[in-house]
């Protein structure tokens, strides 16, 4: 094993796989990953014009028990696309085979092994690569992050992509002290006042901190905070991995973006575009005008045209519960579906959206400005949906592109004066996108490629 590695890290998830699963669990319900939704990986990473088929490859790096695997394999059953499931943990491995097993999938190939021997094991090379609460475990997360980009396409003719998920420092502030407070409990020995001249085993770690956790005072950081983590509530490796890992670290955002951005910051960053969507919730979390709420203070619409990472870094102070960092990393902002062009497809998704019920919100105050209000995310922002927002928006059916819905719109034209362009009506119609692309709601995909959804 390279120097990064730590055979404590390794030990633990041999002993407990995680997440935490039961592969019968899958006779009943597939778990879905945020990231690897195929619209939001074709949406964000591909420019809306990937088909997933012609040998599609997808590498999970660290994949544990199988989450993101098994729902891209799902996904991709019925295409010639590869998945490679990477982990150093075999019991992981065993888990996820097994539930891989039971849905009868036969597009996944199983590697035992280190992330960061990548360059060495003669993979080949991917167009997407998950590997969700891995790097931040490693004791040199650049040296990861290199092994993933020495295996991802980078021909120049079509874009790659990475789906990445790391710890974020501000909401997980309780978590750090409460990993400190055990490292001191569980030198001192153990709960019942034995000495303890060697390390306590993992079963022991897990008993004190249980016995703690039931009789913190609620000043505890970490019980005030309590409601933004739950693996302490999932079993023994939920508790491990959340309170008692050996190697463990997080980042804000303007530490990713100087890592794996331009290095701005005098860092020395990888160059790469990062778009961020958080579970659940899209960019929202990371956009000062959407965090602070339906009353936002005189300064919000200066604070709206600063640079990007400005407006996220001060976001996440602002709304302090970003636990995670999620998002994709690709070669420069092309690789996003462009908004503006008529060949593109609006679709809902993520929630049970309809044209109708959508242009019903939007117009609740007769074309003016309105507080959004959206349930699923808890986010709760004014917008101006414009003179033609409603009107577009009911003809949203997620098969015509904007050319088709903008060529009814003029037929239904009922105006004296002539009907606007379709350069007007994108401009009229640009904040009510923004908004609901925000909460990844509305995405877009090329006309020409087909639709893809999970069973």
């Amino acid at each position: 094993m390279p120097h990064n590695y730590l055979p404590q890290v390794r030990s633990q998830y041999e002993a407990l796989p995680y997440p935490p699963c039961n592969p019968q669990d899958d006779h009943q319900r597939l778990v879905k990953t945020w990231l690897e939704d195929l619209p939001m990986i074709n949406h964000y990473c591909f420019a809306g014009k990937q088909s997933f088929q012609n040998g599609f490859r997808a590498l999970v790096a660290g994949g544990g028990t199988g989450d993101a695997t098994i729902f891209l394999a799902e996904q991709l059953r019925a295409t010639d696309a590869e998945i490679v499931h990477l982990d150093m943990s075999q019991a992981s491995i065993a888990l996820a085979q097994e539930r891989a097993q039971i849905r009868g999938l036969s597009n996944i190939r199983w590697v035992h092994d280190s992330l960061l021997n990548l360059p060495g094991l003669g993979l080949g090379r991917f167009d997407y690569i998950n590997c969700s609460g891995v790097l931040h475990h490693l004791a040199d997360p650049d040296l990861g992050l290199k092994a993933l980009r020495s295996v991802l396409k980078n021909d120049g003719a079509h874009p790659a992509a990475i789906g990445l998920m790391v710890y974020a420092s501000t909401g997980r502030t309780g978590v750090y002290q409460m990993q400190a407070l055990m490292r001191l409990v569980n030198a001192a020995g153990s709960a019942d006042g034995a000495p303890s001249g060697e390390a306590l085993d993992a079963q022991r770690k897990i008993a004190n901190t249980r016995d703690l956790l039931a009789s913190l005072p609620p000043s505890n950081w970490f019980m005030r905070s309590e409601e933004l983590h739950h693996d302490h509530k999932a079993g023994d490796a939920g508790i491990y991995d959340l309170l008692l890992h050996s190697q463990d670290r997080s980042y804000s955002v303007g530490e990713l973006f100087d890592w794996l951005g331009d290095g701005a910051g005098g860092a020395g960053g990888h160059g790469l575009h990062l778009i961020f969507t958080d579970v659940q919730r899209g960019r929202s979390p990371y956009l000062p005008h959407m965090v602070l709420g339906r009353k936002p203070p005189a300064m919000a619409a200066a604070l709206r045209q600063l640079p990007r990472r400005q407006q996220y870094a001060m976001a996440e102070l602002m709304i302090g519960d970003i636990t995670t960092h999620s998002l994709y990393l690709t070669r420069d902002a092309a690789c996003t579906a462009p908004y503006g062009n008529a060949d593109y497809v609006p679709f809902f998704f993520h929630e049970p959206l309809t044209g109708e019920i959508a242009a019903q919100v939007f117009n609740s105050n007769r074309g003016q400005p309105f507080v959004l209000q959206h349930q699923h995310s808890g986010v709760s922002v004014a917008v101006n949906p414009g003179k033609y927002g409603a009107k577009i928006l009911r003809l949203i059916d997620g098969q015509r592109s904007f050319g088709e819905i903008f060529e009814q719109f003029r037929a239904d034209w009922k105006g004296q004066a002539a009907a606007p362009d379709d350069a007007a009506l994108f401009a009229d119609f640009a904040e009510s996108y923004d908004t609901l692309n925000a909460l990844d709601r509305l995405l877009l995909r090329h006309r020409e490629t087909g639709v893809f959804a999970a069973r």
